[in-house]
């Protein structure tokens, strides 16, 4: 099966990329939101849970690593030195990288209705970790 090709110079193809490279380094609850209607600061956030502060630092410097091997380059970056919320921005993009706890703390996919997420089930791999909540089970 051939690899997807992302057209990193249209923000869409940069926000999939970026799931992509995500998915691949096992970030659990990735979810891909167009904002451009309401926010000027980016047209797409990528968000996401890395298990561990180390796992959070790992997820950016590979979306930095493998967006730069593309030519893309990051205008800023914020929060590697804690680890719990790594903001990456890329102009039209930005990329969230939470804990978990970071993650329920803000909400911000709370801000976004239904309407603004993309599907990217095309775009995963299946190898990546689950969802925060799979595997868990409801005992009463």
């Amino acid at each position: 099966m051939a690899e997807k090709q992302f057209d990193l110079n249209t923000p869409l193809g940069l926000a999939e990329f970026c799931v992509h490279t995500l998915d691949m380094k096992n970030a659990s609850d990735i979810r891909l939101f167009k904002v451009d209607e309401q926010t000027i600061i980016a047209d797409y956030y990528v968000l996401c849970c890395g298990r561990s502060t180390t796992h959070v630092k790992a997820l950016s410097d590979e979306v930095e690593y493998q967006t730069g091997e593309k030519g893309v380059e990051m205008l800023r970056v914020d929060g590697r030195e804690t680890g719990t919320w790594v903001l990456m921005d890329y102009g039209s993009v930005l990329v969230h990288v939470f804990t978990k706890d970071q993650r329920e703390f803000y909400k911000l996919e709370k801000l976004y209705n239904e309407e603004n997420e993309i599907d990217i089930k095309g775009l995963l791999t299946g190898i990546g970790a689950p969802k925060d909540n799979e595997g868990e089970t409801d005992e009463a």
